[in-house]
């Protein structure tokens, strides 16, 4: 491996290790969608086809979800209030006991638990502003790195082709796309077994009437992106809510959602492939870490660097260092074979 390879490998892990550190999370995922979507955008190459479908795109998402956030925040207390009394009610049938015994005795036990984050309201309400603020720097150094990906300016005059700088700059260029790949193959299979998901569901809630049906529908594509996770925080609020209706459709739901997600599993293996693969466990324990680190952002991007270090590691071939090069083979006489066959003295 060269030396600016070294070096450029040694970057990207200290990068990492500072997004982690400094909770980087909400501006990389954004600069890496806003890429990706890009990317996408960029029909024939037209670079200003691109960049305009992806500013109605992003003032179009922005919206939807400040409208599916005004939604959540009515729908949210309304669902807890239908669904408390009938899992109290079924609890009771069957001889299961509960923390709380009404919707009165749930919401005081969801507010005490929940009175020392209220009480430092001004820090939470300060890092959202600072979420907010990342997530539009990593939209624009999206737009930034489509329209000009350079490492250099032109027509410097000290730049030199052959420095230093340029030479690890084209090393972690090479990181950089390495990354970025990781992140289209597990982010894109991700949305896309996402949407079937969503659809689906979708139609299931339809077909049923379920209350606030819009509402689950949003949440469950948002949560599909969160893998194993996402997929146990949307069931759970859809079979919460089959409970307002009656508990033979709750236990109906949870049989309709275990099949969507073993047909998940497989369009998994299908749409992705060979290419991740990676063992539960090790997903699991970079979602731990990913969510203790920068929380939900955290476990997005989890699985992505999981890839990202599989993939590099995967590239360089590690030399058996254990035992010794074997010696040269000596003639008779003390020269090495091609000296003793031309008559001709060993070098000093």
């Amino acid at each position: 491996m060269s030396k600016q390879a070294r070096i450029s490998y040694v970057l990207m892990a200290a990068l990492l290790v500072l997004i982690g550190v400094l909770h980087l999370a909400t501006l990389v995922l954004a600069a890496l969608f806003g890429h990706f979507a890009l990317r996408l955008f960029s029909f024939g190459r037209s670079k200003a086809i691109a960049v305009t479908i992806y500013v109605i795109t992003v003032c179009g998402l922005g919206y939807g979800l400040f409208f599916f956030a005004q939604q959540a925040y009515v729908a949210g207390p309304e669902i807890a209030e239908r669904t408390v009394p009938a899992v109290v009610a079924f609890a009771e049938r069957h001889g299961v006991e509960l923390p709380f015994t009404d919707y009165a005795g749930f919401r005081a036990m969801i507010l005490e638990a929940a009175s020392d984050r209220l009480a430092n309201v001004g820090h939470y309400l300060q890092l959202a502003i600072f979420e907010i603020a990342f997530l539009i720097i990593g939209l624009v150094v999206a737009l930034s790195l489509f329209l000009n990906a350079r490492w250099q300016v032109p027509n410097d005059p000290d730049a030199v082709s052959d420095s230093l700088y340029a030479l690890v700059s084209r090393e972690l260029a090479q990181r950089f796309k390495t990354f970025y790949r990781s992140f289209s193959t597990v982010i894109g299979a991700q949305i896309l077994i996402s949407t079937i998901n969503t659809g689906l569901t979708a139609a299931y809630l339809t077909y049923f009437s379920f209350p606030y049906a819009s509402v689950l529908i949003v949440f469950t594509f948002l949560c599909g992106l969160l893998p194993i996770i996402g997929n146990l925080m949307s069931n759970t609020l859809i079979i919460s809510v089959a409970f307002t209706i009656s508990p033979k459709l709750a236990l109906f739901s949870l049989i309709y959602l275990v099949v969507i997600h073993k047909l998940e599993y497989f369009l998994n293996s299908k749409i992705i492939g060979d290419r991740i693969k990676n063992p539960m466990w090790l997903t699991l324990l970079g979602l731990v870490l990913g969510e203790r680190l920068m929380g939900i952002p955290g476990m997005i991007l989890a699985p992505v660097v999981l890839h990202y270090i599989k993939v590099e590691a995967s590239r360089s071939k590690v030399s058996d260092l254990s035992s010794p090069p074997e010696p040269a083979p000596v003639s008779p006489a003390g020269r090495p074979p091609a000296a003793a066959a031309e008559g001709k003295a060993p070098p000093p």
